[in-house]
This record gives structure tokens, C-alpha cells and sequence, in this order.
């Protein structure tokens, strides 16, 4: 085998979203690419917050192996028992060890042990562990028992997503950043082997705003009061990246913006 293509989606936003990727779309773009891997950021994809066990299952069966979350993916009561049932559908690891699920898992990537890891920020976040100091135990516990890694890092300071890949680089194959729903033009391969990009972006509708009806945001900036973030509808898109990975070294050889 030459190289391993690596498909990581952006943010999936409600129903729109789940749909888009569940209409064949994710499947038919893993063959066109030749993806052995895909991993798709879960934590926004239920119909009104959060990641319910149908929206998991539907992106499950969508076409993707991993399914990572963020700052949202606990909000629904009803995911914990997924969580627990489901190693490829993961919470941030940053979270209190009681926390329902686990924050990674090691998946089969065309033969080869792919450790996929979920992180979240902390800068102008939540005050939760150190994502650098949980990902240098997490690595370091499971030595012996992956050939890479994959990190995804949920997060709202691109500083910190910069940061963290810079001080990962060369242990992680891959780290990309999520949450914010704004593709960045950063796809890079950093000097010690690490594909990195600050964000993949969103899965949803491009009519309003972050995937939310216009109308919604405009409400809450123009008169701070609380207002239902209701879904954006039409014009659905999907974005991410892919990266390239050489398996005899484990490193990144090529990190691209993907749209479709």
C-alpha cells in the first residue's frame, strides 16, 4: 500500500446536515478518494442541540468509522448510554473521568491502528483539563498500541489548535481543529510529519449563519435576550479536509481543504 487517506468532516449542524451525508453523499466522496478512514464531528448533528443516539447512528451509517464531539455532545441526557455502547462515537477526553463514553478509541485503518483522539479547548471555554496535558497521557498509555494518531481538537482560539499541533508535531499524523464552522485556508504538513488545518469547517445548511436561521443570531446581538438557535434550511453543503499519510512512517505526507 502506498498511502492512507485520511477524511476528517467539519462540524455537522442538525437535520440538515445528517441528511446531506446520509443521502450518499459521504459514501460516494470515500470511494472517489479512496478513504480508509473517515471521521466526522458529531457534537451540533441532533435536531435541535447536541448529539442524539439517532443522529450517531444515522452518520454511522452514513459512512463514518469515528464520530468525534465537542463542547455540545453531552447537553442531550439521552446520549450517555450511546456514548458507553459506542467506542467509535466519542466526547472530548478532557472532560471528568465520570463523564459517560471515553474521548478515543483505535480503530483498523487498512490494517494499520489508527488512535483517534477528541480534545477540547479551554481558552474561552470551559475551565476542563489541559487538552496538551491529557494528550501527552493519553499517547503515552497506549505506547505500543497504535502505529498513529489522530487528534481532533475542538476549540475556539486558533492559537490553541495551532499550539497544541505544533507540540504534538511529529507524534500525531494528523490534527485539525474544530468548532468554530469556518473553513480556514491552513491545510499544512508541519516540519516533524504532523497534517494539521485550524478548521475543517461545517456540514449544514450555508443560507444563515454557523448553519442557524439569520434572524435567530440577528435577535440575539440586536436585543441580548435568549432566543432558539433554529436550523438554517437549503443550500446544504458539506466541508473537511483529507490528508495523505505515508504507513511505513506514519507521518503526513499532504493535508487539502476538501468541499462538497
Amino acid at each position: 500500500m502506498e498511502t492512507l487517506k485520511i477524511l476528517a468532516v467539519g462540524d455537522v449542524v442538525r437535520t440538515c446536515g445528517v441528511e446531506y451525508l446520509a443521502g450518499g453523499k459521504l459514501r460516494r466522496l470515500r470511494d472517489i478518494l479512496g478513504a480508509q478512514l473517515v471521521i466526522v464531528n458529531g457534537e451540533n448533528s441532533s435536531h435541535d442541540n447536541g448529539l442524539s443516539p439517532d443522529s450517531a447512528a444515522a452518520l454511522l451509517e452514513a459512512g463514518a468509522d469515528v464520530i468525534t464531539g465537542g463542547n455540545h455532545t453531552l447537553r442531550r441526557r439521552d446520549i450517555g448510554p450511546f456514548l458507553d455502547d459506542h467506542a467509535n462515537v466519542l466526547r472530548p477526553a478532557n472532560y471528568p473521568g465520570d463523564a459517560p463514553g471515553c474521548g478515543y478509541t483505535i480503530t483498523d485503518c487498512a490494517g494499520r491502528r489508527a488512535l483517534v483522539l477528541n480534545l477540547v479547548g479551554t481558552t474561552f471555554m470551559e475551565p476542563l483539563d489541559s487538552p496538551f496535558k491529557v494528550a501527552d497521557h493519553i499517547l503515552s498509555a497506549n505506547a505500543g498500541r497504535y502505529d498513529f494518531a489522530v487528534v481532533d481538537i475542538h476549540a475556539e482560539a486558533t492559537s490553541e489548535k495551532l499550539c497544541l499541533a505544533r507540540y504534538l508535531d511529529g507524534r500525531a499524523a494528523v490534527v485539525f481543529g474544530t468548532h468554530t464552522h469556518v473553513p480556514t485556508a491552513d491545510p499544512q504538513v508541519l516540519p516533524g510529519g504532523t497534517g494539521y488545518i485550524t478548521d475543517l469547517g461545517m456540514t449544514g445548511s450555508m443560507n444563515g449563519i454557523l448553519g442557524v436561521k439569520t434572524e435567530c443570531v440577528l435577535h440575539k446581538f440586536l436585543q441580548r435576550t435568549p432566543v432558539y438557535f433554529a436550523s438554517a434550511e437549503g443550500d446544504c453543503a458539506a466541508q473537511g479536509a483529507l490528508f495523505t499519510i505515508d504507513p511505513a512512517t506514519g507521518r503526513c505526507t499532504g493535508a487539502e481543504r476538501m468541499d462538497f
